[in-house]
């Protein structure tokens, strides 16, 4: 009975054994094909017939070879409609549920692309302009020899002195609209945060003359002092130079004011 049932299963065994291979073998030729579908429709710029078929892929093929490259690519059909917010979040989704495809950087790459071209004028909220930043900082992190490595730190220089600008613009408006302290706070914003953009120096100038402005000579010369020291040969140095003798002067006529008022004491001897 015993060598009955184990010729049984050494039977089954062989039926089962040729058509799950082939089931697996199906699998993949229909996984294949779909993705070579959509690719064609892709290199045809019919992007969203091709969105279709890559979908199908990423869903009735998720553990298929051809997977990764299907989510890789619908980032790709959403990037070249212009469709910058859907293309990030499809970057994304490769980046989570494929993290072993070699397709990873790209997708890092393109997730930053994405929000850099939905960043707009340092007029406007800045929100996806952070965002970028961050996403082309990780990139620069995780993948410092990557050939577009060098361009991802030029375009978080470029993102960052938009952001330095829209703080510049800020402190000018509320200097304009006699709100100092808002003023002051966005200038040391700037100097603190974006100090290596061409904003930073400016900053420590127009700062300067707010506090001039307002008689704050002390304050003017602190601030001054620790431009001049830390970038003593900036372009604006002249300038600074100028305010110093400025405020160095007002000090000085200050302290000359200060001893007037000040009651003196008798020093001198009487004659007898």
């Amino acid at each position: 009975m015993a060598r009955l049932m184990l010729l049984l299963l050494v039977c089954v065994a062989v039926l089962l054994g040729p058509g799950c291979g082939s089931s697996n073998t199906t699998e993949t030729s229909s996984a294949e094909a779909r993705f070579n579908q959509a690719k064609q429709l892709f290199d045809e710029h019919e992007y969203l017939e091709a969105i279709n078929d890559f979908t199908v892929v990423t869903l009735q093929y998720s553990g298929s070879a051809f997977a990764s490259d299907a989510q890789f690519y619908l980032g790709e059909c959403r990037f070249n409609r212009g469709e910058f917010l859907l293309a990030a979040f499809e970057y994304n989704q490769m980046k989570r549920n494929y993290p072993a495809s070699p397709r990873v950087a790209e997708a890092q790459y393109k997730l930053a692309l994405s929000y850099y071209n939905l960043s707009p004028r340092s007029t406007l909220d800045q929100q996806y302009t952070r965002k970028a930043i961050d996403e082309f900082q990780s990139f620069v992190e995780y993948y410092p020899g990557n050939e577009r490595a060098a361009d991802a730190d030029a375009k978080i220089h470029e993102l960052t002195t938009k952001l330095a600008k829209k703080a510049m613009e800020t402190a000018r408006l509320y200097a304009t609209m006699t709100y100092y302290k808002a003023a002051q706070f966005y200038y040391d914003d700037v100097i603190e945060r974006y100090h290596d953009t061409e904003y930073g120096p400016l900053a420590y100038i127009e700062k300067t003359e707010l506090l001039i402005s307002r008689r704050k000579y002390e304050e003017a010369d602190v601030t001054l002092s620790r431009f001049i020291s830390l970038q003593p040969n900036n372009v604006l140095r002249a300038r600074a130079d100028e305010l110093k003798a400025e405020v160095a002067k007002a000090l000085q006529e200050k302290k000359a004011v200060r001893q007037t008022e000040t009651p003196g004491t008798a020093s001198g001897k009487n004659d007898h």
